[in-house]
């Protein structure tokens, strides 16, 4: 991604959404984007993707995927590359799901769309995806509807859809925001163990601190439609070197300090120096426990 610029359209004029946004994504790579609510994260991968619905429009930059822009590809070119190779795993499941259709025929228009066979070999492998991402009795899903899931069932089942066909690269923008906790915990070590540990890539915005520091290689840091800053989490965490990191860092609720942070609030004339290294590290290491 080089010096993305995504504008809206508005009644009282040209709302600029994101400012230069620049960054990589390696291969086998996790990287979190992290920020506050408004903050551009979820405008940045639907800039990526060309899913960013109007009256929003990317007015600059480039994202080069495998050698090509994705920004400069007509749309039934990009349609070829989202699901293929790059798979996108939206923050509501159930929006991302034909409610009117069967699972298993949704998992037959995928291959379709992309001129596959939807035969048996196709659905044996759907059922191992499911099975894989820990749904429980996947012939019984596969003959059902959405309706009939629960919230991390869902998710589970748009995760596979996400990997049905072995992209690259997957994006998930804030996929377990809905979820309880123990059920965010599940879906994210799935979603960890299917894409990074398995050799893809993945690209994963959030609002969770915790999220990043358990399951991220690098971070960017986001306010006001800029990264502020970006680098491997273990030196982001704890050595942050940007006033609005400090005060992330700053506003997490950790178990011993028995409730809200008591510490001073962080302006942005505060220095990052001003957060000690070894509380920082104490952050970081009890996220990853």
């Amino acid at each position: 991604m080089r010096d993305l610029v995504t504008e809206f359209d508005t009644r009282q004029g040209t709302v600029r959404a994101l400012h230069g946004i620049s960054f990589d994504v390696g291969e086998s790579e996790a990287v979190g984007i992290v920020g506050e609510s408004g903050s551009g994260k979820s405008t940045v991968v639907r800039s990526v993707i060309k899913l960013l619905m109007p009256p929003g429009r990317v007015a600059a930059g480039g994202a080069v995927f495998g050698g090509r822009d994705l920004l400069q590809l007509r749309e039934r070119d990009i349609r070829q590359i989202r699901g293929k190779d790059i798979g996108f795993i939206a923050q509501n499941p159930f929006s991302a799901l034909n409610p009117v259709v069967r699972i298993e025929k949704q998992f037959a228009n995928i291959a379709k769309a992309h001129g596959m066979r939807a035969d048996g070999a196709a659905r044996e492998h759907a059922l191992e995806l499911l099975a894989a991402t820990g749904v429980n009795d996947p012939q019984r899903v596969m003959r059902g509807y959405a309706h009939e899931l629960s919230g991390g069932m869902a998710q589970r089942v748009v995760i596979a859809m996400a990997l049905y066909l072995n992209p690259r690269l997957v994006i998930a923008d804030e996929p377990t925001t809905a979820l309880d906790l123990t059920v965010q915990r599940q879906v994210l070590d799935t979603l960890r163990r299917l894409t990074v540990e398995s050799g893809r890539a993945m690209l994963i915005v959030t609002h969770d601190l915790g999220v990043v520091a358990r399951y991220c290689d690098r971070v960017l840091v986001m306010y006001q439609g800029k990264v502020v800053e970006q680098g491997n989490v273990s030196r982001v965490f704890v050595d942050p070197q940007h006033p609005y990191t400090v005060s992330l860092l700053n506003s997490v609720v950790r178990p011993e300090d028995g409730g809200l942070p008591a510490g001073r609030s962080v302006s942005p004339a505060d220095s990052a120096a001003d957060l000690p290294a070894q509380a920082a590290a104490g952050l970081s290491e009890s996220w990853r426990s």
